[in-house]
């Protein structure tokens, strides 16, 4: 090759290597998007993705001034604004603690004090006020007392609870500085109608009493509304079930008082019974749902849950050996045990009779008289008296010829010996007119009410059914032994 062609190559080598530098990128400058992200910039977009959001939600009008830099701008204006200042009372209520404390048996209002650290000054002005210092001497074990003891250390309240020696409403007194005020403390008072239900068990009155009735409830149960209808000491097993409707009175939510029983069934063998409670001429009585009393003129048992030991007839008497006339019936009970009077009379006779021992005899009217014999005393009845069915007229004994404890019952017709147990008499009068519809009206609350609790079916006496197309209650197997009633109260 020439030099001349040489040159020639060499010359366009040198061209060519000099426009190749021109085009190839500057190592200092960002490389070109090549159409997808690496992971550092996936990165750093997010960083500032999420700066500009949390700037658009901090700063007020952010956004706004990012859409609208042509549009007119506005003027802002921001204005300190004092706040009122909380009131006292308020104030007290963020920091409010209260403390209770149950007095225990030797504990002092004193020692309560001291345990809680409240300075004995304060002391000194509870037991001067006027409204505790005479409630102080009747403080006793169980009395809680109740203390508003803030965190820097004061006493802002004390209250007393109420209970026995207390009453029916709390006592408050609020610590002002050097003055101690009391301080009316809202009540509210509010009236349930429950219904209670349950199974019998193993004792009707302990099966009762935890459902919360009392004693009066369990009574008007027992001696008022079923003691026709219904032997408490055999008819019931453990598997019946009772249900009561009941008034309950609640104060500051807690219960205060529980009414009488304004309607109750008892499923004995898969049969309901039913009874209502109407006040008729002012006086409480029982009713079936169809408005027929369920009071009887005469008790058939004048001592509830006895033991019937001899019938009417004739009989070896116990004592004297000879066949005899036994004019009456003999229940068996522990002496003291009370004795009512069979039906509303007026007392005839109250002293001894020979055999009878001590005796009482009343006088129904109509020609009708009963005789209770051997009683242990008599209750505070006197001769010309007038009294009520089931009120007590003495207590069991074994005065006269008696063998042991128990009450001899007679009833006569124009003198002459009835049996007792047999005895048929026309019962009171049904309700009728506005009475019935009266009676119709308040029932039907109470009917409602058990209806929400148990599925049962009140039937009339003439099979027909009310208030209920449900199927009947189903009769549970009967297990073996009665319930003992009212004997198992001990």
């Amino acid at each position: 090759m020439t030099d001349s062609n040489h040159d020639a190559v060499l010359q366009g080598n040198l061209e060519r290597a000099r426009v190749n530098a021109d085009r190839r990128p500057d190592p200092a400058a960002p490389h070109p998007f090549k159409g997808r992200w690496s992971r550092r910039q996936w990165a750093h977009a997010s960083v500032l993705t999420t700066i500009g959001v949390l700037l658009a939600a901090i700063v007020p009008g952010f956004s706004s001034v990012l859409d609208t830099h042509n549009g007119p701008q506005l003027q802002k204006m921001t204005l300190q604004l004092t706040l009122p200042k909380l009131s006292r009372r308020a104030s007290k209520a963020t920091d409010d603690h209260w403390q209770t404390v149950t007095l225990k048996p030797g504990q002092t209002l004193s020692g309560v004090f001291e345990e809680l650290g409240i300075p004995y000054d304060q002391l000194a002005r509870v037991m001067q006020h006027p409204k505790i210092k005479p409630t102080l001497r009747r403080l006793r074990p169980g009395t809680e007392l109740s203390f508003n003891l803030p965190a820097d250390g004061s006493v802002r309240a004390m209250r007393l609870e109420p209970g026995p020696g207390i009453g029916e409403l709390p006592i408050e007194l609020e610590f002002d500085g050097d003055a101690l005020r009391e301080r009316a403390v809202p009540v509210e008072i509010t009236t349930r109608t429950v219904v209670l239900t349950g199974e019998v068990g193993k004792s009707l009155f302990a099966s009762a009493r935890k459902l919360g009735l009392g004693s009066a409830q369990i009574n008007q149960l027992t001696d008022e509304m079923f003691k026709y209808d219904i032997d408490f000491d055999s008819d019931l097993s453990e598997n019946d079930r009772f249900s009561v409707v009941v008034d309950q009175t609640w104060k500051n939510g807690v219960l205060v008082n529980t009414g009488p029983v304004l309607a109750a069934t008892f499923t004995v063998d898969g049969k309901v019974k039913s009874a209502f409670r109407f006040m008729r001429d002012g006086k409480p009585e029982y009713f079936t749902p169809d408005g027929r009393s369920l009071k009887r003129p005469f008790i058939r048992m004048p001592i509830p849950y006895a033991r019937l030991t001899s019938g009417f007839g004739g009989r070896n008497h116990p004592i004297l050996g000879a066949f005899r006339m036994h004019k009456g019936v003999d229940y068996a009970a522990a002496t003291g045990t009370p004795i009512q009077a069979a039906g509303d009379a007026r007392v005839a006779f109250v002293g001894q009779q020979g055999g009878y021992g001590n005796v009482v005899i009343l006088d129904h009217g109509g020609g009708k008289t009963t005789l209770y014999g051997h009683m242990s005393r008599f209750a505070k009845i006197h001769v010309g008296q007038r009294i009520a069915q089931g009120t007590v007229i003495g207590y069991v004994g074994s005065t006269g010829l008696a063998t042991g404890p128990h009450l001899h019952y007679e009833f006569r017709v124009n003198g002459v010996h009835m049996n007792p147990l047999k005895m048929t008499l026309p019962p009171p009068a049904p309700l009728s007119g506005a009475d019935l519809v009266a009676f119709k009206s308040e029932t039907h609350r109470a009917l409602e009410k058990i209806h929400e609790v148990e599925d049962v079916v009140f039937q009339l006496d003439d099979g027909s059914r009310v208030a209920s197309t449900a199927p009947a209650a189903k009769a549970t197997a009967k297990t073996t032994g009665k319930s003992a009633g009212k004997r198992s109260r001990g």
